[in-house]
């Protein structure tokens, strides 16, 4: 519940997915303007990638195309970008993939090499429930971490980018009180869940303290993690689908 902003701040620190987002002109994904849709959103596609049926995947793909038409680059825009671009989304794809094996990590440590290859074959979902195609998605674990480290040395974040971003993790979108409550921790969490490459781009300052308490934090989410019967999570992820199906044939929009 605590990574994602750090994930988002990933995805759009490749400047052809920061400005995608930061100019999109659908509105209904605009954090800012519809953040608990945006977060259903976000919440089903993962669902649909991870656990669903191919159908699944076909209606959430089809749906995200129709969103990915309307975000082309113009004529002002600083850097060109197309939502279709495989490239673009095989980046934010990988940061998904990056997102669900840090949660592993952080509460329970480096996976072993069978597991850690099962889950990495199981993430090409991640991909090809958007535009990937199979051939882009890195044939192993040692060639994904030669795409990542290639990939870093295109990473930029803009002012623009790092402001909306810098909302995005101090919570903006919300409104006043929860925004007050929630922003300034959250993005403690965000900064401390970050490489130190994403937290300069982002001009993040971290401490030694600021390290010792972020420990802290995760030993008590190590803790909530016991507590909490696993079951849970994935009844979360079949409500999404529940909830993805039943706007499917009521025919609604789904994102």
């Amino acid at each position: 519940m605590l990574l994602p902003a750090a994930n988002v701040i990933m995805q759009l620190s490749l400047p052809g997915v920061g400005y995608g987002v930061l100019e999109s002109p659908v509105d209904s994904g605009n954090v800012y303007k519809h953040p608990f849709k945006r977060a259903r959103t976000t919440g089903t596609y993962l669902a649909v990638a991870t656990i669903g049926t191919e159908a699944d995947r076909d209606l959430m793909r089809n749906a995200i195309d129709g969103v990915h038409r309307q975000v082309q680059s113009t004529s002002s825009s600083p850097v060109p970008y197309n939502a279709f671009d495989p490239t673009l989304q095989l980046w934010v794809a990988a940061c998904l993939y990056r997102y669900f094996v840090e949660q592993h990590e952080f509460l329970h440590g480096p996976l072993d090499d069978d597991t850690a290859d099962t889950v990495y074959r199981d993430a090409k979902r991640l991909g090809t429930t958007l535009q990937v195609p199979d051939r882009m998605w890195p044939p192993d674990r040692v060639a994904f971490d030669d795409y990542w480290k290639r990939s870093l040395d295109e990473l930029q974040i803009d002012p623009p980018v790092r402001e909306h971003l810098r909302g995005v993790a101090s919570m903006a979108f919300l409104p006043w009180p929860l925004r007050a409550l929630a922003g300034p921790f959250n993005l403690f969490a965000t900064t401390g869940f970050l490489a130190p490459q994403f937290r300069a781009m982002m001009a993040l300052d971290w401490s030694q303290a600021q390290q010792r308490r972020f420990e802290w934090l995760l030993a008590a989410l190590r803790l909530a993690d016991r507590l909490i019967p696993r079951r849970t999570w994935i009844v979360v992820n079949q409500l999404y689908l529940w909830d993805m199906r039943f706007r499917a044939r009521r025919g609604w929009r789904i994102v």
